[in-house]
Formats: structure tokens, C-alpha cells, sequence
């Protein structure tokens, strides 16, 4: 690739859903300018991240926790409407609204050390020469299949969530629904309905959270977040920190038995599962509803991960390189979460611009970043 034309940048945002739209949001707000200033990269086909590959029975109605981005709320949304419909729209009207302009759909291939201090951004659109990054690619490119004894043998049907198409595919069905989080519990209240028969298997007991869920239920949640990838240890995943909130739908799933739940299987036969006590279950599909990991391979060249697995950052910090800021990692996953980290790496990574000389790099708004109260509307 070494005679490739290289583009100068002085910020790369991989990634184009709630974190990266975010951080440009406040790239914009700090003076920089779009396409000449910093560039936004995202691998989608279309706007909304990765709310547009949601199942098409996740209406809006059931979308929990959805915060709408800096600068622009999302009103008169019809919640009977699929998320992925409602949530692309507001993502392509923010996009144009404040002239993101977004490249897609572009592969980050690759970060690696570049020249004169700057990062090495390779990509299926060319290579981009970055004085800072802003990683927000999330977890739904990566979903995490466990392995366990005899899964090649089974007869049946496996998927993720990441494939799950709604319940009318389960018509009739026997299916084995793995996994504690929200999604596994909103994929077996769908299936139930139409099915022949739903087992639910977790690792561990799921932990029902009655009441609400306050400012001060989430800061807690957040800081226990936080503490593991301040060690340098991979993200756990929200619920195993918050608890699974009890809806008027999910109160009515346990009193009908919906939400039994069964410990984890030890092996996948040919025609279902087994424990090592003996017990078997039938099924005709496997539903693993098991999360997602980091997108953060294409990071591997700058060697930031700790040997606990994950990346050790500092709010949105690398600690290995502070030209690199992780948005929607961690702690900052969730919605609001992804808007504070922007605005939070935004600041960071002016802060680096300022004091950083700006190199081989083309004469720009680098040296000195004013900051404004709020960046222009330029769009309808």
C-alpha cells in the first residue's frame, strides 16, 4: 500500500452510530470542520448504526433507554414503527443536519504507526493520515457464539441474535433460548407466543430488577463498568451490572412460566441438549442470545490491549496511546454514556492538537481550536 496517495486528516471517527455521530458532533462544535478537518468512516450501508439491523418486531415502543444525540432530539417518533426504521431516519436526518458527511460504506482495515507521530488509518476507501482517533465502532459486527461439546452434531437450527429475524421463523418450533440479557428475554416472550415449546438456559440465575432504575442505580452500574476496563479487562455486558428491568410484558412472562430458566447445559446432542444429570431437552433450533464482544481488531497493530484481553483506557483514553480515544467501550456503551465520552474525547483530543506539533501535515484548524457555543444546522 506504500503508493497509495495518503489523505490528511487531523481526526479519523471510525464508526457512524450513537458514539461516532457524537464525537462528531463535538468535533464540529469544536471548530473543526468536516472532510478537511476530520472524517467519519462507517462500514453500514445506510445511516442508524446498529439499530438498523435490528429484528423488525423491536418497535420503538420497546426500546428502552434510547437518548437522543447533542443537539438534536428525536420527537413525534410512532412507536408502533421497527427501531430500525425510526432510529435510521433520526441518525440520516442528524447526519445531514449538521453536514457530518459520512463516508460509506467504508472497511477500517487497519491503524498502524504512521510518519511524523501520526496514525496510519487503512481502509477499504484508501489510507488516511490521522493525528488522532476516535474508535466507536461497538459489538454488533461481533457477536459471541460459546462453544460447547456436539455443537457441529445438532440436526436443528443455530443462530444469534445478530440473524434473529422475529418469531414467525419459530412457528411450531422447539427452541432452546441461550443467554441472560434483555435481548434473550425479549426473543422468548416473541417466541413463546408461536412456538411448540421455549426453554430458557443462562449461566447464571437472572437477576430481575424491580422499581426504578435512578441516576444513582446507573452511576453505580457505570462505575462497575468502568473498574474493569480501567484494569485492562474486557467489558461485561450491561445487564450483568444492572440487572433485567421487570416490564408490565416481563412480569406477565414469569407468572406464565415463560422466564423459567434452566442451568447451562453441559453438551448440544443431535436432537437437543444434555446436562450431565441426565436431563435432555428437544429442540428443533438454538437461539444464542449470547452479546457481542468489541469491535477492535483493526486496532491490533498499535498494540494497546493489556494481557487481562481488553484495552486499559482513561475515561475515553487509550493508556497506550493517547492519540486513540474509545467511545461507546465500556462504560460509555449505552446511549447517554456515548454522548458524555464524546463530548469527553473531543476535549482530550483538542487538548493533544493543541500541544502537539502539527508535523508533515497541511497548515489548518489544528494549531489553535476555538470553541463554540453550538455548531451550525446546515441541513433540513
Amino acid at each position: 500500500m506504500n503508493n497509495i496517495a495518503v489523505r490528511d486528516v487531523d481526526v479519523v471517527v471510525i464508526g457512524a452510530g450513537q458514539a461516532g455521530l457524537s464525537s462528531a458532533y463535538h468535533l464540529r462544535r469544536a471548530g473543526l470542520e468536516p472532510g478537511r478537518d476530520f472524517v467519519v468512516l462507517d462500514h453500514a450501508p445506510r445511516p442508524g448504526g446498529a439499530w438498523q439491523f435490528r429484528w423488525p418486531t423491536l418497535t420503538y415502543a420497546k426500546v428502552h433507554g434510547m437518548h437522543a444525540l447533542p443537539g438534536m432530539e428525536l420527537t413525534g417518533a410512532d412507536g408502533s414503527r421497527p427501531s430500525s426504521e425510526v432510529v435510521g431516519e433520526y441518525f440520516a436526518s442528524y447526519e445531514r443536519t449538521f453536514d457530518l458527511r459520512v463516508r460509506r460504506p467504508v472497511d477500517v482495515r487497519a491503524v498502524r504507526e504512521g510518519e511524523n507521530g501520526r496514525l496510519r488509518v487503512e481502509t477499504s476507501d484508501g489510507v488516511w493520515s490521522a493525528r488522532a482517533l476516535i474508535n466507536a465502532t461497538g459489538t454488533w459486527d461481533r457477536p459471541f457464539w460459546p462453544r460447547y461439546p456436539g455443537q457441529e452434531s445438532f440436526r436443528g437450527r443455530q443462530l444469534h441474535t445478530a440473524d434473529y429475524p422475529g418469531p414467525q421463523e419459530f412457528a411450531g418450533r422447539r427452541v432452546v433460548v441461550v443467554g441472560g440479557g434483555t435481548s434473550g428475554v425479549q426473543h422468548l416472550m416473541e417466541i413463546a407466543a408461536v412456538a411448540a415449546t421455549t426453554t430458557w438456559v443462562t449461566r447464571r440465575p437472572p437477576v430481575f430488577r424491580d422499581g426504578p432504575f435512578g441516576e444513582e442505580q446507573g452511576r453505580a452500574a457505570v462505575a462497575l463498568v468502568d473498574e474493569r476496563v480501567r484494569r485492562g479487562l474486557p467489558p461485561q455486558s450491561v445487564v450483568s451490572v444492572t440487572g433485567l428491568a421487570v416490564t408490565e410484558a416481563v412480569a406477565r412472562a414469569r407468572a406464565e412460566g415463560v422466564l423459567d430458566r434452566l442451568p447451562m447445559f453441559d453438551r448440544v446432542t443431535p436432537d437437543g441438549v444434555a446436562w450431565a444429570d441426565g436431563r435432555t431437552v428437544d429442540a428443533d433450533v438454538i437461539l444464542w442470545a449470547t452479546g457481542f464482544r468489541a469491535v477492535i481488531d483493526h486496532l491490533a497493530p498499535l498494540r494497546l490491549r493489556e494481557p487481562g484481553g481488553g484495552i486499559r483506557v482513561d475515561g475515553t483514553r487509550a493508556a497506550r496511546d493517547e492519540r486513540v480515544h474509545l467511545v461507546g467501550y465500556g462504560p460509555s456503551a449505552s446511549t447517554i454514556g456515548a454522548n458524555r465520552a464524546g463530548r469527553a474525547a473531543v476535549r482530550g483530543i483538542v487538548r493533544l492538537l493543541e500541544r502537539t506539533p502539527a508535523g508533515a501535515e497541511p497548515a489548518g484548524a489544528a494549531a489553535a481550536i476555538p470553541v463554540v457555543a453550538e455548531p451550525v444546522p446546515v441541513g433540513g
